[in-house]
Order: structure tokens, then C-alpha cells, then sequence
């Protein structure tokens, strides 16, 4: 394989990834809209080697039915208009902070206090960040 070969489909697999990513980006910033999420922001964090993903969507839930429907809203819409199935989700017993992992985006549906405690935005200041809400 020349290097012209190799360089073209490196560079079709990149966009083919950004495609998908950004439809599961749009399919969960909306599933969060649809339930009321607020203080939805996203971070940006391609440019951070350290970081664990591409993106984290990090919103507020007012209360833990709100929390849990979010949190289910955000796996529905995804499996639906993207035919994704969460990697791993965790915080569904405690009922304070859900994440979703999604591999390249990271969800972190999370009440107002472990929200503040922990300060995630803070936490990854060097990130991009673009607020979603309505």
C-alpha cells in the first residue's frame, strides 16, 4: 500500500468517526432539551492529551425522577436515531450523578450539589466550552 492510499483512508475514517460522534453529540444535547436539563454545557477536550474522551455534556437535573428520565431520555435517543448502545453507565443506584459513557462523549447528568462539589467545569478549565441551553 502506498503512502497516498494509506493517507486517504486515514483520513476517511477520521471524518467517518467526527460524522458519527456528531450525531450522537446532537441526538444527546437534544434528549437532554426534550426532558428540561438545565445548565447544559459541553466540553471540548481533543485538545487536552490527558483527557479520557473527545467531548463531555455535563447538565443539571432539578430532582432524581428528572435525573433518571434524562439519563434514560439521553439512551433512548441515542440507540434510536444513532443505533448506539451506551459502553458503560454508572450512578443509577445513588441517584446523584448518572454518567454515560459513550466512549468519545462522556454524559454526566448530575443533581445541583454534587454538581458544585465536585466542579467538573473547574476541574477542566483548559477545555472549550459551549453552553446548550435553550
Amino acid at each position: 500500500m502506498n503512502n497516498l492510499t494509506v493517507l486517504q483512508s486515514r483520513k476517511k475514517n477520521t471524518v467517518t468517526r467526527l460524522t458519527r460522534n456528531s450525531k450522537i453529540f446532537k441526538a444527546i444535547i437534544t434528549a437532554i432539551q426534550e426532558k428540561k436539563g438545565e445548565k447544559i454545557i459541553s466540553l471540548d477536550l481533543r485538545k487536552i492529551p490527558e483527557a479520557v474522551a473527545d467531548f463531555f455534556i455535563i447538565c443539571e437535573a432539578n430532582n432524581t425522577t428528572q435525573l433518571k428520565a434524562i439519563a434514560d431520555s439521553i439512551e433512548h435517543g441515542v440507540s434510536e436515531k444513532c443505533l448506539e448502545k451506551p459502553y458503560k453507565h454508572e450512578g443509577r443506584q445513588a441517584q446523584q450523578w448518572i454518567l454515560i459513557d459513550y466512549i468519545n462523549i462522556v454524559v454526566h447528568v448530575m443533581m445541583p450539589e454534587p454538581r458544585k462539589f465536585y466542579q467538573l467545569e473547574e476541574m477542566w478549565s483548559d477545555a472549550q466550552v459551549m453552553e446548550h441551553n435553550d
